[in-house]
């Protein structure tokens, strides 16, 4: 069995590389092109090479960092799939690390600040980063701060975002010749093991400008111009009466909590991968107690169907509970949900009862990306907060009836 048959030719890029040396290796672009897969094994060789280099400075438990957003994101990025691949076992400790091949792998946890005090004061002889984009700028500088040993390593992978992302501008833009980091650009073709038929329908599916850009090319994008660029009114609404003398598969609710500004609480229903917004609910400085009355003529007239709650307020989820209301707590991931929704309107899976919804209507066209950023802006997003916390999340629940067995059968083979 030769290499190709293990590797794609990006991999052996990344691999050759990694024979060559290097401080700090970055492996970027776009998704399910395979750069996790080769940082996984790069990971299992770095703590061999750790231990041989322990060893010959006479060290009986040398340190390295394992770091991920959460301890659920390593698990599932990182040690379930080499546990699948190579029959690992990993036994972990009462502070959650664990030893492999004779070296003590420190997990740091990348999401917020509070990730500092996991690793701050220790000495470590290198570090695999999953999800680098991700993490806090101040972690991640203290993760390479703590691999102080002369030849440690940083390995670490991730999937672009804005070109003003601390990760770009100070590390792989940084062309100072004493700053010694390599990288490696990976796009959605270059994942040679995919099939064509799953390279095909991601690179319809995707809408086009910045999460085509970042999703498939694996570039660093900003955003321009509408999120929503492609809703159509002339294709994507309906009236009233057509909504409501269908049928559908489900209905759901979104919540985006407001006082201020408003709370909307946007009804959907699905049915044969189409969504339609068939009602909103849209105001300012309004009490729970009006908000319970709404949720409760919802329930009413759609069944016991579940509201998908913004969870910045926890206090008005737990008062919709108490009425009986089935409040649940959204993924509020904002580019997930984002291009979750975006998809829907690309493959023109979306309608909205456009004349009933004067907040969608008012939203739609304005709600736009900071092109300096890449972020979205933070306006005009009430309602299309609520009806991605409504889409995103019912996917999420539904995600396994919503593919066909070949297609679950190849996204799990390339998981």
């Amino acid at each position: 069995m030769s290499l190709r048959d293990l590797y794609t030719e990006k991999q052996i890029e990344v691999l050759t590389k990694y024979q060559k040396g290097f401080r700090l290796m970055i492996n970027y672009g776009a998704k399910r092109s395979g750069k996790t897969v080769v940082d996984n094994d790069l990971f299992l060789m770095e703590l061999k090479r750790v231990r041989k280099r322990a060893d010959l400075k006479k060290e009986r438990e040398p340190q390295y960092i394992l770091a991920g957003v959460s301890s659920k994101t390593i698990a599932q990025n990182v040690l379930n799939p080499l546990r699948n691949k190579y029959g690992l076992e990993f036994q972990f400790d009462k502070h959650g690390n664990f030893n492999l091949f004779g070296v003590k792998v420190v997990l740091a946890y990348t999401g917020n600040i509070s990730g500092l005090g996991g690793i701050r004061g220790m000495t470590a002889y290198g570090a695999y980063v999953n999800e680098a984009s991700l993490a806090n700028k101040f972690v991640f500088k203290e993760i390479i701060d703590r691999c102080s040993d002369d030849e440690a390593r940083i390995i670490c992978d991730t999937n672009p975002d804005n070109p003003q992302h601390y990760l770009k501008v100070d590390y792989l833009d940084n062309d100072d010749p004493d700053f010694d980091i390599v990288s490696t650009h990976f796009t959605l073709e270059d994942n040679t093991f995919l099939g064509e038929r799953y390279i095909r329908n991601q690179k319809a599916g995707t809408p086009l400008g910045m999460m085509y850009d970042r999703d498939i090319l694996g570039l660093w994008v900003s955003g321009e111009g509408l999120v929503y660029a492609e809703f159509d009114k002339n294709k994507m609404t309906i009236s009233s009466k057509q909504a409501f003398d269908e049928s559908y598969e489900r209905f759901f609710a979104g919540v985006d909590w407001g006082f201020n500004h408003k709370t909307v609480f946007t009804v959907m229903g699905y049915n044969d991968g189409v969504y339609t917004l068939m009602e909103e609910y849209a105001e300012s400085y309004k009490q729970i107690e009006y908000w319970i009355d709404v949720a409760k003529d919802i329930k009413s007239r759609f069944g016991n169907i579940p509201f998908y709650c913004d969870t910045a307020n926890p206090e008005h989820i737990y008062d919709l509970k108490e009425a009986g209301v089935r409040a649940l707590n959204a993924n509020k991931n904002v580019m997930n949900g984002i291009e979750y929704v975006a998809g829907a309107i690309h493959n023109n899976r979306f309608r909205v009862v456009y004349d009933e919804c004067p907040q969608f209507r008012k939203e739609i066209y304005n709600y736009a990306w900071n092109e300096k950023t890449g972020d979205v802006i933070k306006k005009y997003d009430d309602c299309m907060d609520s009806m991605r916390y409504a889409m995103y999340n019912d996917y999420l629940d539904h995600m396994d009836e919503s593919m066909s067995v070949e297609e679950l059968a190849k996204l799990k083979k390339v998981m």
